[in-house]
């Protein structure tokens, strides 16, 4: 019987020494942590770090390149490296892989994030174990989602993940800089407003629609199998009370917002209170360069966004109809999210 879903992103540096060679322990001992918690009726799917880093060491380059086409093509040599480490490390344990490359156009979309959800649903259905990274060969504005941590939010909200394991080369969240002095790591995370002031992939998903999550040093042996058990490693978020539907997880995290929209008063009340749609008789102003069906954030004069949503109109036909009376919607109900605050 499944114990549902665990997604485990493991960080290049925890997976790959400073000379771009492997380290063969670690993919040994998290591949026997993923065998274990497969042996339990755990489904896990890995976001893994490390192609790049394995690419450069296998072209003999110390260095790092800046250049996008650069960092592109020693992904393209480290990702068949990346992903034979893994089947070698888990076919151990009798586990089948499979490799699942995505793009942040991918999660952007919806008819194509539906597809790499079922694509993943499938390959969890058969037992085998997939190993996600960003597609970097076809990145265009940056090498990855911004960082994989980013990339494994995303896979885990949509699988509906129990679990959100990051596993990295630090013990957690730390109550100051690491390595100041005094500096502790904070064992647990109740306190959603302390998510909001944090950079990176807590805004994007730790913790949040229902997936808690765990931050810890990827090289102890048996943390993941600590992680999932509950016991103390690392620092532990703790989920919203009150997650998301699918489709208002993706619009909420999968979706890039394009413009903006600024409401009055009683029409942030009714949205919030009452939550009916958002009419342009509500619209006091409109922000950027959108089409019907893209994201935008809602916000009251002067406030930040309380709310987004699928724009039931384009940019320029919403500033022609503000505050105008019997309009269409500007966002349907069905297509609003309320923003955590």
């Amino acid at each position: 019987m499944s114990r549902g879903v665990v997604v485990v992103k493991v960080g290049s540096s925890t997976l790959v020494n400073e000379r771009g060679r492997a380290r063969p322990r670690v993919f040994a001992r998290i591949a026997e942590d993923v065998a274990a918690q497969a042996g339990g009726g755990t489904r896990v799917v890995l976001v893994s770090s490390g192609a790049i880093a394995l690419g450069l060491g296998s072209l003999g380059r110390a260095a790092r390149p800046r250049r996008l086409a650069e960092l592109q093509a020693a992904s393209a040599v480290g990702q068949p490296l990346l992903q034979r480490r893994w089947e070698r490390a888990l076919h151990r344990h009798s586990i089948q892989t499979a490799q699942v490359l995505l793009t942040a156009g991918d999660i952007h979309r919806r008819d194509t994030y539906l597809n790499a959800r079922r694509t993943l649903e499938n390959l969890l259905r058969w037992g085998s174990v997939p190993v996600v990274n960003e597609n970097d060969s076809t990145a265009t504005d940056e090498i990855t989602f911004g960082d994989n941590d980013a990339l494994a939010a995303q896979v885990a909200l949509m699988l509906g993940a129990r679990l959100l394991v990051l596993l990295s080369d630090v013990e957690g969240l730390y109550d100051r800089s690491p390595g100041t002095p005094g500096a502790r790591v904070i064992a647990e995370v109740r306190d959603h407003r302390l998510l909001d002031r944090l950079e990176g992939p807590a805004r994007r998903g730790w913790g949040s629609g229902g997936i808690p999550s765990v931050i810890a040093h990827g090289g102890r042996p048996g943390v993941l199998s600590a992680a999932v058990a509950g016991e103390p490693v690392g620092t532990r978020l703790h989920a919203s009370r009150s997650p998301l539907p699918a489709f208002k997880l993706w619009l909420r995290y999968g979706k890039p917002v394009r413009g903006r929209l600024t409401v009055d008063a009683g029409a942030r009340r009714a949205v919030e209170e009452q939550g009916t749609s958002l009419l342009p008789v509500g619209l006091t102003a409109v922000d950027g360069r959108f089409d019907a069906g893209d994201a935008v954030e809602l916000v009251e004069q002067g406030g930040p966004p309380f709310a987004m949503g699928l724009a039931g109109q384009a940019a320029g036909d919403l500033r022609r109809l503000a505050g105008a009376r019997g309009a269409g919607e500007a966002v349907h109900r069905d297509n609003l999210v309320l923003l955590w605050r």
